[in-house]
């Protein structure tokens, strides 16, 4: 009896334990409208107070370079799924950081593409400190990545960093960082007067909605664009261009079980081809990929990288010669940095993790929206997997203003997936599980991504 007596308090005393980590740990979803919200106004405040740039003193200058960041040592695969911090042990091609610096003879800026499956918060932040080496801060940087699901991990710590890119290693961070600094100061050794010109093609065949199993789905923005940046030839030398391309199609033509391969998935074939065909210089950056997968052809995955990078370089080739290019002097940058609603990660039902258990296992990372507009072409930068269905809602504000508009995913921070808000209650991969931030995201962000395109 005297056993079954202290099983039995040990038995409540983990039942009041589960149940007071239950209480500390847990809440339910807050759904009060985002425009009733502090960080609503805090955040449109911020908008309203942005500055105009100084006006241009010049016509546009810009320089470009790449440097390698492929590792001497293997790391683990960045990327999710079965992955899961297994280490790649093949190099399939290298992954570099690009960059293309641009002045006006009172803005510069920098646009900096990452072979990595987004921009890590800890790049970010160390760029931050170290960004004045090379004559830059933050607010003169837009990032962006490719999205490979195979490419180097080891840039996250915490419980989540781990699952997304496995165990972390600081010197993966300061490889990455070391990277983009050498490349803009290799771009910065080249910079001369370009003409700038904008291109796109229809490629819709070659994605679908990942979520368009759990009903009905809006139209994605399946648009390659391209925006070209073109030297003077200079006596004896061969013209110089440099193309700056983004799309929509997930990079995941590498399945889980290839996790052995360090590679930059279809477009790093796709740039590849680019640099030898229709341009000196090519980067690409993720588009509006939130729940946008790649339509495939291929009987093994090397097969489809080939055939879908490969067709999208036709599509680009065809339009490249198509695309005019003039001297233009406007150049401008706005950072607008994002208060969010307080984590909402969902576990059980509409019942989501407190804050300070989700910061406790993912950390607590600044969040920025990025605008730059180059002559006619504006990207804006968002910290997120975007969707592509909310990118076709802001292609008509762009149109009107008598704009092109380039929407990229992964500018810095990372906060999930950010999906129409009519999906909320959707049981799908992206729609709950990624979404790490609450309801309305999907307005909230549209809405300040509207106020950025107005104030460019």
């Amino acid at each position: 009896m005297k056993f079954v007596r202290l099983f039995l308090k040990i038995l409540l005393g983990l039942v009041v334990f589960i149940l007071l980590f239950l209480a500390v740990s847990l809440a339910p979803v807050d759904d009060t409208p985002y425009q009733q919200m502090p960080y609503y106004q805090h955040t449109k405040q911020r908008l309203a107070q942005l500055s105009a740039p100084p006006a241009p003193q010049m016509a546009i200058r810009a320089g470009w370079a790449k440097e390698s960041i492929t590792p001497t040592f293997t790391t683990a695969t960045g990327g999710y799924g079965a992955r899961r911090g297994k280490h790649w042990h093949v190099i399939s091609d290298s992954i570099f950081a690009r960059a293309i610096v641009l002045d006006n003879g009172t803005t510069k800026v920098a646009v900096v593409g990452l072979d990595l499956l987004i921009t890590p918060p800890t790049v970010v932040e160390a760029l931050k400190k170290r960004l004045p080496e090379v004559g830059l801060r933050w607010e003169n940087v837009y990032t962006g990545a490719i999205h490979s699901h195979n490419s180097m991990g080891g840039w996250a710590p915490g419980l989540v960093g781990q699952l997304i890119a496995g165990g972390y290693e600081e010197k993966i961070v300061t490889l990455i960082t070391e990277g983009v600094l050498k490349a803009i100061r290799k771009a910065q050794a080249n910079v001369a007067p370009v003409t700038v010109g904008y291109g796109q093609a229809d490629a819709s065949d070659h994605i679908y909605n990942r979520i368009g199993f759990s009903g009905p789905t809006g139209p994605l923005d399946g648009m390659i664009r391209v925006l070209k940046l073109q030297k003077s030839a200079r006596p004896g030398s061969a013209d110089e261009s440099a193309l700056l391309c983004s799309f929509s199609g997930h990079a995941t033509l590498f399945e889980d079980d290839k996790w052995n391969y360090l590679s930059r998935d279809y477009p790093g074939s796709l740039v590849d081809r680019l640099e030898k065909k229709a341009a000196s210089f090519a980067v690409f950056m993720a588009g509006a990929v939130g729940s946008t997968g790649p339509e495939a052809r291929g009987k093994t995955d090397f097969q489809e990288v080939r055939n879908y990078a490969g067709d999208l370089a036709l599509r680009i080739e065809q339009t490249v010669p198509q695309i005019q290019t003039k001297p233009d002097s406007t150049l401008e940058i706005l950072t607008l940095p994002l208060e969010l609603r307080e984590p909402h990660p969902r576990v059980i039902g509409n019942w989501r993790v407190r804050p300070w258990l989700f910061y406790a296992i993912y950390g607590d990372y600044p969040s920025d929206l990025k605008g730059v507009r180059i002559g006619k072409t504006v990207l804006i930068g968002t910290p997120c997997d975007f969707s592509g269905e909310l990118s076709t809602d802001l292609q008509p504000l762009a149109a009107k203003k008598g704009l092109n508009l380039m929407i990229t995913s992964f500018d810095g921070g990372y906060i999930g997936y950010v999906t129409p808000d009519k999906y909320y209650n959707r049981t799908t991969y992206e729609t709950r599980d990624m979404n790490w931030f609450g309801p309305y995201n999907g307005d909230y962000f549209k809405e300040m991504m509207a106020g950025l395109l107005n104030k460019l």
